[in-house]
């Protein structure tokens, strides 16, 4: 910054906080502090801007030594006392409100003890002061449907903030309260509609907070966590509108609505949006999200679902170890956070990988989730058969799913993973008796929320359905000679692909291909390699867009099969055969070298050479080994 000449700091210093420079305006107030230390013009400014840059613990300083150079002005006092509980130092800014003697500040002590005591989960007290206050006071109604919302009682918390938006007019904090009540009450259409509104507003009065800029790709730097920011609501509004988008299912809308929020460097995050990030992004950037999700972990306020998750991804990645590690060293917060079900749940999981004959749950434990959730009956089931089909005993699995046939016929999840164990014992006929309701709910329609506002809703297709389904269902037509559906649909996917292609001609889609890598697996493993490796080959063409980590897994696993057979002179294949997979390989070397061979666990400590993890190295290998079986090398 250029030298500010004598006689116009004054002049710069206000222009800086007009135009809401409030880190540059900080700079030049800290200089001018060092030269005149108790000034009380340079420590009201700089407390002011502080502030404003959410900066509490500094504006706290600044105020704290106002009011022992200026006891008598009783603002300082107020403010004092807000920055200590802004800064969540509770124990330190009640002390600071019973420093507010004056008649006129009375109510604003109460009003702040009682927010103190409502963030130190004191509610009683914090209900007991509140009563004090009028109760038409707009804020004791706020407040109090800050209570009620904690007690549960969501549709009442709803009326009182209702009740003080009438009052106050339009503010971003009530109308996002509103939303998160409807969020609670799973209305989401109402939620969305209350976000919606913050949003608009907030692109509307606030341009240069750049909504939606980093989803665009443009490159914009942070806006800082700025006091207008916080006013706006703008992050907890995006916040629950990715919350909603996922528990809708709705991954890639999730992430939207994270990335359009106003951007912030990563040190400037709050709790939420760290929380949240490492939720939507866990399926292709694992490492970051634990890392994350411990970090939350470690610091003195995190959201109260960050404990639970990070047990939960621990166990579903595998790193059972991990996890009875977090709990072991976390035992203050197991009570706290997690409910007698969920810790129940995980303690069954993590005793199973230790003594699996054990039953997951008790008889009575799993008779009493029947009668009390559905849905967590649903999650103890398929733990409680995912311990048998780990070892493939799958007439175990298919044993369990027959008990539970009453409680869940109707649940797609039960269905689903019933027509997978079928598959897997060969019981074609049966499987297909499972699979075929569930892509066919696909064949008109996709299967969404009800939510007409909703923005989950996308066009109905049949690649909602997950690949490895339509995969089995098709090997499933074929081994019960049923042929014509089965080339049904397969025209189906391919009539979908081809028109994301028209749409997207960047994106890539893998549903044709995995099917068509699947069957030719199954023609491989029949001992028909001259016909199931042209498939597995057509499969993969274009490359650019259907060559990718799980497809090359399929495509390689067949290869290495074939080559086995080969050197042990079980299989012998035609030239045009031999030619056409040396081809394959070469054209995998040339479109895999920016795809990985395999994708590493996220938090495994020895790691593959990067040179060594690609596609292109793995075909230079088996295609040398190619050679070295036809005697190529020779």
């Amino acid at each position: 910054m250029a030298a500010i000449k004598d006689g116009e700091y004054t002049a710069t210093i206000y222009k800086l906080i007009k135009d809401s420079q409030y880190v540059e305006a900080i700079h030049i107030l800290n200089s001018q502090l060092q030269k005149h230390t108790k000034s009380r013009a340079a420590l009201s400014l700089l407390s002011y801007c502080y502030y404003h840059i959410q900066d509490f613990t500094n504006a706290a300083e600044c105020y704290e030594q106002l009011t022992q150079l200026h006891p008598e002005v009783e603002e300082y006092k107020v403010y004092y006392a807000q920055s200590l509980y802004k800064a969540g130092v509770y124990p330190e800014a009640t002390k600071a409100s019973f420093a507010l003697d004056n008649p006129n500040s009375h109510t604003k002590m109460v009003k702040l003890q009682a927010c103190i005591k409502y963030c130190e989960e004191d509610y009683s007290a914090a209900k007991s002061l509140l009563e004090q206050l009028p109760q038409d006071d707009p804020d004791y109604i706020y407040n109090m449907g800050c209570l009620l919302y904690h007690d549960g009682k969501y549709e009442d918390a709803c009326k009182k903030f209702t009740s003080a938006m009438q009052v106050l007019g339009y503010v971003p904090a009530l109308s996002y309260n509103i939303a998160l009540c409807y969020y609670s009450l799973k209305n989401y259409a109402q939620a969305l509609k209350y976000i919606g509104e913050i949003i608009e507003r907030g692109i509307r009065e606030h341009p240069e907070l750049s909504v939606g800029m980093t989803t665009e790709g443009i490159d914009v730097h942070s806006v800082g966590n700025t006091l207008v920011l916080h006013q706006t609501a703008l992050i907890e509004a995006f916040n629950l509108k990715a919350a909603i988008e996922y528990q809708l299912k709705n991954l890639k809308g999730a992430q939207e609505a994270l990335t359009d929020m106003p951007p912030r460097s990563e040190e400037e995050l709050d709790p939420v949006t760290l929380h949240n990030q490492a939720l939507v992004n866990m399926d292709t950037k694992p490492s970051e999200g634990f890392e994350k999700l411990a970090f939350l972990l470690q610091q003195p306020s995190f959201p109260p679902v960050t404990f639970g998750n990070l047990l939960l991804l621990y166990c579903k990645h595998e790193y059972f170890d991990l996890a009875a590690d977090v709990l072991a060293e976390n035992a203050h917060l197991t009570y706290k956070f997690l409910s007698p079900y969920m810790y129940e749940f995980l303690d069954a999981l993590l005793t199973c990988q230790t003594a699996p004959e054990e039953k997951l749950f008790s008889n009575e434990q799993t008779e009493s989730l029947v009668n009390g959730c559905h849905l967590r009956y649903i999650v103890v089931l398929m733990a409680q058969a995912k311990i048998y089909w780990n070892r493939e005993n799958f007439q175990m699995v298919e044993k369990i799913f027959r008990k539970s046939v009453e409680v869940c016929n109707e649940d797609d999840t039960w269905k689903l993973n019933v027509a997978h164990v079928l598959f897997m014992q060969n019981k074609y006929k049966e499987a297909i008796g499972f699979y075929e309701p569930i892509v066919k709910k696909h064949y008109d329609n996709v299967e969404q929320c009800n939510i007409q506002e909703c923005p989950c809703k996308c066009k109905p297709s049949i690649l909602n359905v997950s690949a490895v389904v339509l995969a089995n269902l098709c090997v499933s037509y074929i081994m019960t000679s049923q042929n014509e559906e089965a080339e049904e649909l397969m025209r189906k996917i391919e009539k979908e692909e081809e028109q994301i292609s028209y749409d997207d001609p960047d994106k890539k889609v893998f549903h044709l291909c995995i099917v068509n890598l699947v069957i030719g697996t199954l023609y491989c493993a029949k001992g028909n390699y001259d016909f199931g490796i042209s498939r597995v080959i057509k499969s993969l063409e274009p490359y650019n867009k259907k060559l990718g980590t799980d497809t090359w897994f399929y495509a390689k696993r067949c290869f290495l099969s074939l080559l086995e057979n080969m050197s042990k002179h079980l299989v012998m294949l035609r030239d045009a055969v031999v030619q056409e997979c040396i081809q394959f390989l070469e054209h995998c070397e040339v479109y895999g070298k920016e795809v990985p061979a395999i994708i590493e666990q996220p938090l495994e400590e020895s790691h593959i050479h990067i040179g060594k993890n690609t596609v292109t190295y793995e075909a230079r290998q088996l295609k040398a080994l190619f050679y070295e079986v036809i005697g190529w090398n020779k």
